[in-house]
Formats: C-alpha cells, sequence, structure tokens
C-alpha cells in the first residue's frame, strides 16, 4: 500500500535490497521468507516482539536520489505480490517523468506530491469506515488476516503485545481481538505459536493474580484453558475481551449478529492506534452505564459528559458531580453516591439560559421546565459548545409525541421491527376492531384496588392513620424535591421509599422510578394501537395466557371477576404481540396481574416492557436465561457471604431450586402479598440488588436450621414456612390469604417475622452490593449459563437421533459441534440468506441451526467417505438437494446425519440405494441432466405396452364412474379420520418404488464410480469391477427397451438395430472372457472428461486394435453435449459403419433404462465392489482433520507466499 513518505536514515540496516533503478529500490526485510541465517532468525523475533511498523510490513519501497543520504519510504507491502504491482506502477509512470528533471530537490518533491495525491484519491474513493482507522492499524488487520487465514469479513478491533503461557514457558507475542475470534501469534528464534479461538466457544473469561501467572488473563473453552499475562494495560484487554466474549453470547442466545454502528461521530482528534469498532465498542459500554444508571431506553445514546456543580435548593448547596447528554435527556449523578440524582427529559424544557459568570458561580447554566422548576449547573468546562449541543437536540425534539395512532407507518424506534403497522384481517367469528377497545368495554381506567376498594374494617384505624402519615412524607417531599419526571432523588426518597410507598402513590412512583413514565409519554396511543391489531390474532402464545389467566392471583377479589381478567388478557397479548421474541413467559401473569392492582392498562403495560427489557433482562425468555444468570450470580454470592452454608446447601442442591421463583416473580409467589409489594417498591427504586440482598438476609435468618437439614426437602419447608409468615402490619388492605401459607403451616406455626425488618437486616448485613459488581458477575455466569444450554440442546439433539443413525453418541456431539460451528460462520461471514432466517429460537433444538449448499459442500468434503476429487463438489451439491426435502436451500442437523450416515455405516443396499438416487431428480440439476428429464418423463407417459394403457384406461373409467354413484352418499367422519391417518402413517420406501435411471443418468453415475475410486488401493481391481457392471448393465438395457417398446415404427427401428449390435458383442462376451467389455471402454473412452488412473495391461487384442483403450475407462460419451461427438465416435452397442451413420449425432437413447434392482444384482457379481461398499467407515480421523483444517489453511496460506517469492526470481 502507498504511504505518506517517511524520511529513512539507515536504508539496509535489517533490510535485503532485491531491485533497483537510479530513484527507487525494492527491499525485503531480513527474516521473512526462506533463509536468512541467525540474522533473519534474530529479525524476526525483534520484529513480533517490538512494535515496529516493519513488523506488518515485510517489504517496502525507498525513493532515492544520486547523491542525497536521505531515503523516502514511500510504498510498503504485506506480500511479494503487492509490493511488485507498486514497483511496476513506479517504473512503468515515473521513470521517465523523472529523467527529465535536472535537479534532485524537486525529484523528490514531485515524488512525494504524486504519492500524496495517489494516497488521497484513494481515500477520497474508499470506504468511510476504513478511513477512520490509521494506517499502522490497517496494516495489522492486512497480518491477521494472512496469519490466520480469515476472510476480508473478519474485522479486527484492538491488538497488544503480551506473553501466552504454553506450558510454562512464556511466548511473547501479539493478541488480536477481532469481532469473532481471539487469536495469538509469536515467532521466537525460529519457533512459531499460532492460536485461534472462537469467542462463541469461550465458557469462562477471569482475570487472576497468582504465583505461577502473574496478573494474568485466563481464556477457558470447553476443553482447554489458555493463560496470557505481560500486558501494557490489562484492564482495557479484558473489558474489550468481555464485550466480545458478550456479543458472542448474545449471538447463541438469539442470533443476533455484530453490526457496527455507521453513525458513530468522528473523533476531535486522531487517536493512535485505535479502529472504528473499538471506538463504537467503548461508546456502546459507555452507553449502556449510562442507561442502567438513569433507566433510559434502550435507544438513548450518550452524546457526552463533562464534570460541573448543581444547586440543591433544598440543601442550600452546590453538589459536584457529572453532566450527561444525550439525544433526548439531560442527567446528573453527583460524585458521592445517593446524594443527588436528576434526569431532565428535552421534551420538559422550556428555556435553556447562559447566566452571567462570578467568581462565586463560573459558568452557570440555567435550564427551566414546563412544571416550573428552575435548575443552575455551573463549573462547565465549556459551556458555550456544551449549549450548542443542547440546542440541536432541542430543535429535533418534536412538540408533541407522535404514537402509533398518528404514525402507524413509521413505529417508534423502540418498536420491535417484528410489529406490523397494519391491522389484521379480520377472520369469521372475530369482532369488529373498533369494539376491541372501546370505552363501552370494562376497561381499568385506574388501578383495580382503587375499582374495587372494600371498606376499612373499624380495627384497622390505627393503619390508616400511619398510611396517611405516609400520604403527607411523600407529599412534603414533592414540595421540597419536585414532583414528575425532573425530581431531585436523594437519599431522602430512598428512605421513603423503604419506608412503604403509600397506596395511593404506588402506581405513580412505579413508573417513575422504572423510566416506564418516560416511555409512555413519548409514546401517547401506542397501547391502544397493539390492543387493536393484537386481540383476536391466535397464537401459542395467546393459548399459554387463556391457560393462566384464571390463575393469577385467583385469591385475589380484582381477580374474580370479568374486568379483572379482561385487563390483564389485554396487557399480556398487547405485550406479547410487540416482542414476539419473549412472548409470553409463566410468572408474567403474576407480576402484571400485581401491576394492574395499582395502575391503569396502559401503565401496566409499560412497566412491563421496563421489567421485561430493561430492569430485568433476558428472564421471560423461552429460556428464562437472566433468571439463570441472576441464580448463578446468587450463588456466588451466597458463597462470599454465607461460606458455611453454601457448602451444606450446594451438597443438598437447594439453592437452585428456590432461587428461580423467588427471582422471577420477585418474591410475589412464594411471600404474603402484602409483604411481598414492598420489595416491589425497593426493586422499582434500587434494581436488582434489593433482591438479591433480602434473599441472602432470608438464607442468613435461617442458617441455624438449614445447617441441621438432611435433605433437600426438609430445607425447602423451613424456607417456605419462613416466608409464608414475613407479614406487613401496616397495610390497610383487607388480609389475602396466602394459598401456600395455608398448606404448610402445620400445627404451629412459626412466629411472624415484619418484612420491615427483614429489609432492614438486608440493608445493614448485605447493603455494600454494587450494581456494576452484579453486572461483572452476571457476565461471568452468563457465560456458563449460555453454554450449559448450548450443551443441554447439544445432549438433546443426539438423543434424538441416536436411534436412527448409525454414528456413536460421542461422533454425533462432535458432528454436532462442527456442524453449529458453520452455521455460526453464516452469521457473521455473510451467506445467501440472513441468520435471523436461518435460526428460528420457536423451533425444535433439532431444527435451529441450518446450513446452505456452500457449507454442507465444505463439511462433505472434509468428512464424506466418497471423495471424488473435482467431483466432489458436483456431489455434494447433489446430496444437498436430495437431503433439502422442503425446497428451502437450507438442510438441518437430522438431514445432515442422514445423508452421512448412509455413506459411512450403511449396508451396500443402502449405499446403492444412495448413490442412485443421486443421479436422479431432484439430486440431478436440470443443467445437469436437460435430456435425462425429457427420459423420465418419457418413461413415466409412455413406458406400458397398449395393452396395458387400454386397461389402466379402462379402470379408470370405472373408478370414475364408481366414483360418481359413491358422491350420491356423503361420507362420514370416519372415512376423513381413516384418511387423515393413512397420510400421517410414514411411508416406507422399497427399492421396488425407486424409478427407473435412463442412459444419461446411468453415464452420470458411472462418473461418479470413475472419480470415487481414483484413491482406493484397490483402485484396479475396482475399475475392472466397475467396467464389468456398466458392461452388462448397458446390455441389460438394451434388452430391456423390448419390455418398454410403445409400438411406433422408429423405436422398432431402433430395437432391431440394437439387437443387431447387441448378439455379436453378446457372442464376444461368451466366447472370450473380457473383449466384450472392449467395446464398451472405446465409447467410454472418447468422452472421458477427467485425467484417468494409469491404465494396466489390456488383451493381446485390445493392444492391437487402435481405437482400443483400457477397459477400466468408464466415462461414457453420453456427459458430452451432443454437438461435441465427434464423426468417428462409437456409439454403445455400435458394431458396424450402418449403425454409427444412423445414430451419428443423436442424443442418448430415449428407450434405455435400468431398475435399481438390476444396479444391484449387476453389483452383487464383482467382490471387489462388494468390498468396497460394505466396508464400515470410521469418521472419527476425518473429523479430527476437521477441527485442524483451520490450522492446514494458516500454513497453505504462507507456504505459497514464499513459492510465490521464489518463484519471481
Amino acid at each position: 500500500m502507498w504511504i505518506t513518505p517517511e524520511e529513512v536514515l539507515l536504508a539496509n540496516a535489517l533490510w535485503v535490497s532485491e531491485r533497483a533503478n537510479p530513484y527507487f529500490i525494492l527491499q525485503r526485510r531480513k527474516g521473512h521468507g526462506r533463509g536468512g541465517g541467525i540474522t533473519g532468525l534474530l529479525v524476526g523475533t525483534l520484529d513480533v516482539v517490538l512494535d515496529s511498523s516493519a513488523r506488518v510490513a515485510p517489504y517496502r519501497i525507498l525513493h532515492q536520489t544520486g547523491e542525497s543520504q536521505i531515503f523516502w519510504n514511500i510504498a510498503c507491502g504485506s506480500s511479494r505480490k503487492e509490493i511488485t504491482e507498486h514497483w511496476d506502477w513506479l517504473e512503468t509512470n515515473l521513470l521517465q517523468t523523472l529523467s527529465i528533471f535536472d535537479n534532485d530537490d524537486d525529484i523528490t518533491t514531485f515524488v512525494k506530491g504524486k504519492i500524496q495525491g495517489i494516497i488521497a484519491e484513494e481515500n477520497k474513493s474508499g470506504k468511510p469506515q476504513e478511513d477512520e482507522d490509521p494506517g499502522k492499524f490497517r496494516e495489522a488487520e492486512l497480518k491477521m488476516r494472512k496469519l490466520f487465514g480469515m476472510p476480508e469479513e473478519e474485522k479486527l478491533v484492538n491488538y497488544y503485545p503480551c506473553s501466552y503461557w504454553k506450558g510454562r514457558v512464556p511466548r511473547q507475542g501479539w493478541i488480536y481481538l477481532s469481532v469473532n475470534h481471539l487469536c495469538f501469534y509469536s515467532f521466537l528464534l525460529g519457533k512459531e505459536v499460532s492460536l485461534v479461538v472462537q469467542w462463541t466457544d469461550v465458557t469462562q473469561l477471569d482475570k487472576n493474580a497468582t504465583l505461577v501467572f502473574p496478573e494474568s488473563i485466563r481464556v477457558s473453552t470447553r476443553g482447554t484453558e489458555h493463560f496470557f499475562s505481560m500486558f501494557l494495560n490489562i484492564n482495557e484487554t479484558f473489558k474489550l475481551m468481555e464485550q466480545l466474549a458478550n456479543i458472542a453470547m448474545r449471538q447463541l442466545l438469539d442470533n443476533e449478529s455484530f453490526s457496527a454502528d455507521r453513525s458513530l461521530p468522528k473523533p476531535c482528534k486522531t487517536l493512535k492506534n485505535v479502529s472504528a469498532l473499538k471506538r463504537d465498542l467503548d461508546a456502546r459500554a459507555k452507553n449502556e452505564r449510562y442507561r442502567a444508571l438513569f433507566r433510559l431506553t434502550q435507544d438513548e445514546r450518550l452524546d457526552g459528559h463533562t464534570s460541573c456543580t448543581l444547586w440543591t435548593p433544598f440543601a442550600k448547596m452546590h453538589v459536584i458531580g457529572q453532566m450527561f447528554v444525550s439525544n433526548n435527556y439531560i442527567c446528573f449523578a453527583s460524585r458521592e453516591e445517593d446524594l443527588c440524582q436528576l434526569i431532565i427529559p428535552l421534551r420538559e424544557v422550556t428555556i435553556v439560559e447562559k447566566a452571567d459568570s462570578s467568581s462565586v458561580l463560573p459558568s452557570p447554566l440555567s435550564i427551566s421546565t414546563k412544571n416550573k422548576m428552575t435548575f443552575l449547573f455551573a463549573n462547565l468546562k465549556d459551556r458555550d459548545f456544551l449549549v450548542q449541543r443542547i440546542s440541536d437536540f432541542l430543535q429535533r425534539t418534536p412538540d408533541r409525541p407522535c404514537g402509533l395512532n398518528t404514525q402507524s407507518e413509521n413505529p417508534s424506534p423502540s418498536t420491535p421491527p417484528s410489529l406490523p403497522p397494519s391491522p389484521p384481517v379480520l377472520g369469521l367469528g372475530e369482532m369488529p376492531q373498533n369494539q376491541h377497545y372501546s370505552p363501552s368495554l370494562p376497561t381499568a381506567k385506574k388501578g383495580l384496588l382503587q375499582i374495587y376498594q372494600q371498606d376499612v374494617p373499624e380495627e384497622l384505624g390505627p393503619k390508616v392513620t400511619r398510611e396517611k402519615m405516609k400520604e403527607e412524607s411523600w407529599n412534603i417531599h414533592f414540595f421540597e424535591f419536585g414532583r414528575g419526571v425532573c425530581m431531585y432523588r436523594t437519599s431522602k426518597t430512598r428512605e421513603l421509599v423503604l419506608n412503604g410507598i403509600p397506596e395511593s402513590l404506588r402506581g405513580e412512583l412505579w413508573l417513575l422510578f422504572s423510566g416506564a413514565q418516560n416511555e409512555m409519554a413519548t409514546h401517547t396511543g401506542y397501547y391502544a394501537s397493539l390492543v387493536e391489531q393484537a386481540i383476536g390474532k391466535y397464537t401459542l402464545a395467546t393459548e399459554e395466557i387463556e391457560r393462566d389467566l384464571h390463575r393469577s392471583m385467583p385469591e385475589h377479589h380484582a381477580f374474580q371477576n370479568e374486568m379483572g381478567i379482561a385487563a390483564l388478557r389485554r396487557v399480556l397479548t398487547a405485550y406479547a404481540y410487540r416482542n414476539p421474541s419473549i412472548g409470553y413467559c409463566q410468572a408474567m401473569n403474576i407480576v402484571t396481574s400485581v401491576l394492574l392492582l395499582y395502575c391503569t392498562e396502559e401503565e401496566a403495560f409499560w412497566l412491563l416492557v421496563a421489567l421485561c427489557e430493561r430492569m430485568l433482562p433476558d428472564y421471560y425468555n423461552t429460556r428464562v436465561v437472566g433468571a439463570l444468570v441472576d441464580q448463578g450470580v446468587f450463588e456466588e454470592l451466597t458463597r462470599e457471604c454465607l461460606p458455611l452454608l453454601y457448602e451444606h446447601m450446594q451438597d443438598l442442591g437447594v439453592i437452585s431450586t428456590i432461587s428461580l421463583s423467588w427471582f422471577l416473580t420477585l418474591f410475589l409467589s412464594v411471600m404474603p402479598f402484602d409483604s411481598a409489594v414492598l420489595l416491589v417498591d425497593c426493586f422499582f427504586y434500587e434494581g436488582i440488588k434489593v433482591i438479591f440482598q433480602v434473599a441472602l438476609a432470608v438464607l442468613h435468618a435461617n442458617m441455624d436450621q438449614l445447617l441441621s437439614c438432611s435433605d433437600e426437602g426438609e430445607a425447602m419447608t423451613i424456607l417456605g414456612r419462613y416466608l409464608d409468615n414475613v407479614v406487613n402490619k401496616q397495610t390497610v388492605s383487607s388480609p389475602i390469604p396466602h394459598l401456600h401459607a395455608l398448606l404448610t403451616s402445620g400445627n404451629n406455626p412459626p412466629p411472624e417475622i415484619d418484612v420491615f425488618e427483614l429489609i432492614k437486616a438486608s440493608y445493614e448485613k448485605f447493603g455494600s452490593l454494587r450494581a456494576d459488581v452484579i453486572e461483572q458477575m452476571r457476565f461471568k455466569q452468563r457465560l456458563k449459563v449460555i453454554q450449559s444450554l448450548e450443551d443441554t440442546a447439544k445432549r438433546s439433539v443426539v438423543r434424538s437421533i441416536m436411534t436412527e443413525s448409525a454414528f456413536s453418541i460421542e461422533e454425533l456431539e462432535e458432528l454436532y459441534v462442527l456442524f453449529k460451528a458453520k452455521h455460526i460462520m453464516s452469521c457473521y461471514w455473510g451467506a445467501s440468506s440472513t441468520a435471523a432466517e436461518r435460526h428460528d429460537p420457536s423451533l425444535p433444538y433439532l431444527e435451529q441451526y441450518r446450513i446452505d449448499s456452500g457449507q454442507f459442500t465444505q463439511l462433505f468434503s472434509a468428512l464424506a467417505p466418497w471423495s471424488c476429487g473435482l467431483h466432489t463438489n458436483t456431489l455434494s451439491g447433489r446430496l444437498f438437494r436430495l437431503l433439502d426435502q422442503n425446497k428451502d436451500s437450507l438442510i438441518n442437523f437430522k438431514e445432515f446425519v442422514t445423508g452421512l450416515s448412509g455413506m459411512c455405516h450403511g449396508d451396500m443396499t443402502e449405499k446403492l440405494k444412495l448413490l442412485y438416487r443421486l443421479h436422479l431428480p431432484p439430486a440431478l440439476c436440470p443443467e445437469e441432466a436437460e435430456s435425462a428429464l425429457e427420459a423420465a418423463q418419457f418413461f413415466t407417459d409412455d413406458d406400458m405396452p397398449q395393452g396395458e394403457e387400454l386397461k389402466e384406461a379402462g379402470d379408470a373409467l370405472a373408478a370414475a364412474d364408481t366414483d360418481e354413484r359413491k358422491e350420491e352418499k356423503p361420507k362420514d367422519y370416519k372415512y376423513y379420520l381413516r384418511m387423515w391417518a393413512k397420510e400421517k402413517e410414514p411411508k416406507k420406501e422399497s427399492i421396488k418404488d425407486l424409478p427407473r435411471m435412463n442412459q444419461e443418468q446411468f453415464i452420470e453415475m458411472c462418473k461418479t464410480l470413475y472419480n470415487m475410486f481414483s484413491e482406493d488401493p484397490m483402485e484396479q481391481e475396482l475399475y475392472h469391477g466397475i467396467a464389468t457392471v456398466a458392461s452388462l448393465l448397458l446390455r441389460i438395457g438394451e434388452v430391456g427397451k423390448k419390455f418398454t417398446n410403445n409400438g411406433s415404427k422408429k423405436t422398432e427401428v431402433q430395437l432391431a438395430s440394437a439387437v443387431d449390435a447387441l448378439q455379436p458383442e453378446m457372442e464376444d462376451s461368451s466366447g472370450e472372457g473380457g473383449s466384450g467389455q472392449s467395446l464398451v471402454s472405446k465409447a467410454l473412452a472418447e468422452a472421458q472428461l477427467e485425467t484417468p488412473p494409469p491404465t494396466a495391461a489390456g488383451s493381446d487384442e485390445e493392444a492391437k486394435d487402435d481405437t482400443s483403450v483400457s477397459s477400466y475407462s468408464v466415462v461414457s460419451a453420453g456427459s458430452l453435449q451432443c454437438e461435441d461427438i465427434a464423426d468417428d465416435t462409437v456409439l454403445i452397442g455400435c458394431a458396424s459403419g450402418d449403425v454409427v451413420d444412423r445414430r451419428r449425432g443423436s442424443l442418448p437413447d430415449a428407450d434405455w433404462s435400468i431398475t435399481f434392482e438390476q444396479v444391484l444384482a449387476s453389483f452383487l457379481t464383482e467382490t471387489s465392489l462388494v468390498d468396497y461398499f460394505e466396508k464400515k467407515y470410521d469418521i472419527q480421523n476425518k473429523i479430527t482433520a476437521c477441527k485442524s483444517l483451520r490450522a492446514v489453511e494458516r500454513q497453505t496460506s504462507t507456504s505459497s507466499d514464499h513459492d510465490f517469492s521464489l518463484n519471481t526470481h
């Protein structure tokens, strides 16, 4: 590549000059290529260890004028081919021009200007994302692709110097982190170390420090562990590794492939060795932290942040912190945790103005909102730029939010793309749409508790008073700190939440703290539109919802009538329609029913969105991955905080059993409702850490009893009774009987536990938990959980097909890994179809992963026993079409194993049957057998004698007459049941069901067999056998024509000539054992397309005949196009010149055909063929070779470069 001219003082140090002219020198780096001796080894080692540009550019071109001692580096290349192209261009375009100049300085100026012009032109026409990457980084990416055999689609994110511990010896080299792979390369004193690990194979990623591995990173896969150390910046490297592994896990979970952010703003200054992808990932990490901190939507992107101070009127002081600005919000977080937090939606902002600076208040900025609140920021570093950015975002903020009711053609960014914008078409029995969400229906316009509020008993009077005191405390807080989304959130807010939110304010504050209020405000009418579209649709999710509706808090009076049930149905179906990837999961009904008690339907819907998509990520998908991840986090926290109890509980296996329901329902299903709802209050304010704290507190409170347990059931009973008796003594609602408590209370119920005391204890003992630590632990557990689920899926698939396949369990598991790897590669290296089309999580595990024809060919070439040389791709294409029964150009794992199992472990009949079918439609594509299709049509239409045709026609007329009489009598339901059962019965195909094979298809099969035997140790015997069989089958087909004659005059003439030609052939065959085969060989040899194997010595008669070749050549003239057949071509069965003249240039014989029984019987006559097809094939060696295929590809690409460099000398 051309580079900006750089000065080089020592031109010959560590370099060898290979070409030169008066103005330019082409040099090669010592240590690159073959030879070089000890100097080359040392230079090669230095290039790997040191961060030099020469490390990635083994060739360069220097410019020098006659008397100058200064050289200018103007081009570099990673291969000889690349640098030679640049050299040739210089000699062709510049040498003659430079000879005109008189002054050396003018020559140098001209060359530098020319090279810079070329670079500018390349940048103008190049891809924009490549322009952002510095030249040195692009060279490293090219080096990575060359070393590890990666395609251009594989993008390098960053690379770092480090040591890889191979045994007890560290190897210094470079680690390359790409989007899909971790790669390492080292070259020290002639020893090369190369490593490639797919991120999807990583099961654990740790940063640890031990005596053996000082401050190292451990990368674990299912089979091995890799240690890397001696990083210049280990924290940056480890964070990037985490991000890339997380992207890979997301890909395994829901098949989301990585796509770079094209709208990333360009950096203000050039960042050294930082790629656009690295900047993209850094921006993603910041966005995720920002959204999690302020509970913002997934499409919110942080624009920037700056340190500042915020005036807090309630404390009369300036609080130091950070201001964050994004496309829809201005947020503030104090440096001291919980001191102050603020969220200002731009839709609420009315005025942004710069106040006058003073020594007390430098660079102040005032922001006013619609609800008459003013916020004063100060100590802003770049206030003018900040105001300009806020002004830009304000201009883009719509005056009023537009929901789906006004812009149904353009759903909001947060709406999944699967949401259909158009309303459904009404079917039979459906109600008109305007009645789905009509005011006349029993719709919950407010919380169900308010609708079904019962009179408070007199004995609850003191509790009512306390409830009113809580309301008053919150009103004072609103007056002091503001109300609504712009409220100051402080430690005082947390105290009020922990003391319990009053029922009248619960819905409002849940919306506020969860961030759901912002989404609802910006999507007016969205829920109503979803309800309109969702109701009337019947899916698996709606069936499950209907089944669970009456199981959702049946003890509560709000759900003992149609209004509560209908509201719950609408919210759940609307969400299932919005997010089909989740749809509906058990436990969602319990959580949603609680939300409906305190909120309107629309508010409950947006709270459910916040829960499922932000606060409890991946909890409610088909495999409840998020809950399993948090279950693993809880086990780890138990091990750290309660080590004695952890060991005992692990022996009993209790933690994994109890915790899943706790997390999925936020304790709502295991604790009395009035107590659990207080935990929900804390959860919406604090997040998941509260649930972990309370769960640990529950274990701690029961530690002594749990340590004395001897089995899992006893431990479950202890915890169940404890949770049943957690009571809320301050509730003003009528007590709701807890069904679980009624069943487990026993004769002597345990003492009651005050829920406020439990919450207080959880904060006192385990309040040090931090959200960022939990996220770090979640990442580790996510790797384990998803890989564990993948292993479960693999075992499930293997179990389901092991009875239908002859492979062992171990072989099936390894084949599944290879098959899945091909599918995953197609997701990130591009393919004919998108990843989403290939992967459907709703399908059974067996059918989730699928591959296309190109990937199947790669696996076939690596694993199949029928190696056919250049013919392999053709054969694999035919097998793919045969296996692709639904014609979607994709096959699943079961279909793949079915084809491979027949070739490897089938008996001779199965293998020949597969081979036979590979040369019939649909396996034989139209391009390969255009005439074969015509022949197939001929045989299906006209292959029976006239007498049989008349008989069949008579039968058809009689059947039609019978059908007419039957139509008078209506068929009963039993008839249709019998017909349906008949259709469902699996049809067993016998060899008699196989269609006949015509001449061209037979020729193609012979061609396949010819290629199949080319590398077998018994090659000569097999060729002799197939020549004999082919000759026999050709004669059988000729003789068989008389039975397929349709009576036409033309066919009679052809048959007569064929019989005349066949008689001498048969006489020869009976008289002299092998001479009949030579006639077949003559015709087959003329059409031979591939290079034949070495021929054996034939008989004396064959040696004398100059038109004969070895009887082992069996490729027929039928494989050639008609116009390619020469005048002297001898066709099958032609014994005289007259017959040759009559049939010269004709199509393959359309009357000729054979059956599979005839093929099988013919093959059984040859012992060598029987032995070949009866031989069992061990696929294990092929699997092992396939696993190391990438290493072989790397060696091939490296050696080819050396070969090229030698040939050019």
